[in-house]
């Protein structure tokens, strides 16, 4: 008896349009393990009292989490000096930069982020059906008026990496003001901060007032970057009352593990090490700049960055592709990005100072310069 030919489950058009997400390596081509300058993670390592509370949440593991993150909720908003009614937590803040566009966006409808931003703004909006509107920078860094240009009737959510990833760029608070300023009421602001714990922190606040003070503001962090937590997955949100009650709507229900939480609740009150990897990775980045500024004649130059990597342009003899070669030669991994309009480039993670001492060197030698 031959067995009839069925058809086979029909993906949605706007899934198949999406490209999955490629996080940075740790191994090269021949399977050696290299020291991780491609995912932006913290060099060193994570604060001891989120290890401690990472040990002692193993005796747990047979429970579910709380599915509010009560307590983590209780202590961010006592912090950041907010509201903890209008905080949610999620599995990273990319779970919530995802359900952000999923709950006010879909079919029809535009989402706008722009060029060089996270790629996880692009499959946040395919994935729910909306179409993305990718709007030119200036210098790297978004141009608010030609992003407030590109808004039309159809726009939904715009996204807003301040600073950018991969670019590390930054707004100033009075520009993030006035993107905000320029948008209709209706038209949703997800501000990812994921790395403005690095900024000064007297210009952390503008998100957060923002969100405050309108209906129509997300704000996004992390503590997988100067918390060191990124193995766990842990980010949150703040925003007003309707827009959390979205979020937590759609959310998994118990999307942040009992450990994830421990351990966050643990590095937010660590407050000493936030501030040694803000201290070292601001005069890091400094030396490692000024060491890419010397190679100039080469045609190497740095983005100005805010955050805790440095993206390197190759614009002369010396080309992206043979830098990243030479880097996994010498032990490391960074990260290119040409599906990002970026192939002349390789961002790289501000690592200890040995590390970044030695990748200055292989691209001095790779240069034909001393190293």
């Amino acid at each position: 008896m031959t067995a009839r030919t069925k058809p086979a489950p029909a993906p949605k058009p706007y899934i198949l349009g999406i490209h999955a997400y490629v996080p940075g390596k740790a191994t090269a081509s021949d399977g050696r393990a290299l020291v991780k300058l491609s995912a932006n993670e913290n060099p060193l390592g994570t604060s001891a009292a989120a290890l401690a509370a990472l040990e002692a949440a193993r005796g747990e593991a047979a429970g579910y989490p709380d599915p509010d993150a009560n307590a983590l909720r209780a202590a961010l908003a006592e912090h950041h000096a907010l509201d903890a009614e209008r905080i949610v937590c999620g599995t990273g803040s990319d779970e919530l930069l995802n359900l952000a566009a999923q709950g006010f966006a879909g079919a029809g409808d535009e989402v706008l982020f722009s060029r060089h931003s996270f790629a996880v703004y692009d499959i946040a909006a395919r994935r729910c059906g909306a179409s993305v509107v990718e709007v030119p920078d200036t210098d790297f860094t978004a141009d608010v008026d030609a992003m407030l240009a590109a808004v039309t009737e159809r726009t939904r959510v715009v996204f807003l990496a301040n600073p950018n990833n991969p670019t590390g760029t930054w707004l100033a608070p009075a520009e993030v003001e006035r993107l905000h300023a320029g948008l209709p009421s209706d038209v949703l602001l997800v501000v990812d901060e994921a790395y403005a714990e690095y900024c000064a922190p007297e210009v952390q606040r503008v998100g957060f007032d923002l969100a405050a003070a309108h209906d129509n503001v997300l704000v996004t962090r992390t503590f997988s970057k100067i918390h060191g937590l990124a193995a766990e997955r842990v980010g949150w949100a703040t925003g007003a009352p309707a827009l959390i009650d979205v979020l937590n709507r759609i959310r998994g229900p118990f999307n942040v593990t009992v450990s994830g939480q421990k351990a966050a609740l643990a590095a937010l009150g660590d407050t000493d090490f936030v501030e040694h990897s803000r201290s070292h990775n601001s005069a890091t980045r400094a030396r490692f700049a000024e060491a890419m500024a010397a190679l100039g004649n080469h045609g190497i130059s740095t983005v100005p960055s805010e955050a805790n990597f440095v993206l390197v342009r190759f614009e002369g003899e010396v080309k992206a592709e043979a830098a990243l070669d030479a880097l996994a030669e010498a032990g490391y991994a960074v990260r290119h990005l040409p599906g990002q309009g970026l192939g002349d480039a390789l961002r790289i993670t501000i690592g200890t100072s040995e590390d970044m001492a030695k990748v200055t060197a292989t691209l001095r030698t790779l240069c034909g310069e001393a190293a």
